[in-house]
């Protein structure tokens, strides 16, 4: 059996680019740490929140790579010198990829009680209609 690709379809003309993106994203981690929410604010806007309690601003970090928008947290381990009797907080890493549409950027990110929000806004496309002139050959 051979694997259904979008160049399969002759009518999906310039879309290896979302292939790639659909693969892509399917590969990315499936865990389920740190738990997020994704809000949509309006018909242009959205918002990622990432509960990061424990992490300090200078713990995380966010990039856009590749049309990817990437939060990473790494803590510092400062339990040298302490005894814990149960130890249920873990100092952890964690990176969480989120995949950006054409013409998405992203905005602000905001720390608060613990909750790590990102605000992304979505250009407004214009509607254009273009008429295509035909040459006698």
């Amino acid at each position: 059996m051979s694997k259904l690709t979008l160049a399969s379809y002759p009518h999906l003309l310039g879309f290896e680019q979302l292939e790639r993106l659909l693969e892509r994203t399917a590969k990315s981690g499936n865990e389920g740490y740190p738990p997020f929410n994704i809000e949509q604010n309006s018909d242009h806007s959205y918002r990622i929140t990432l509960a990061v309690a424990g992490f300090a601003e200078e713990e995380l970090a966010i990039t856009v790579e590749d049309r990817q928008l990437v939060i990473r947290g790494r803590q510092r381990d400062d339990s040298e010198g302490r005894v814990f009797l149960h130890r249920g907080i873990a100092a952890r890493q964690f990176q969480r990829t989120f995949v950006l549409a054409e013409g998405v950027e992203v905005g602000e990110a905001v720390m608060e009680n613990g909750l790590l929000h990102v605000d992304l806004t979505r250009a407004i496309p214009d509607t254009v209609v273009q008429t295509i002139n035909i040459r006698k050959g």
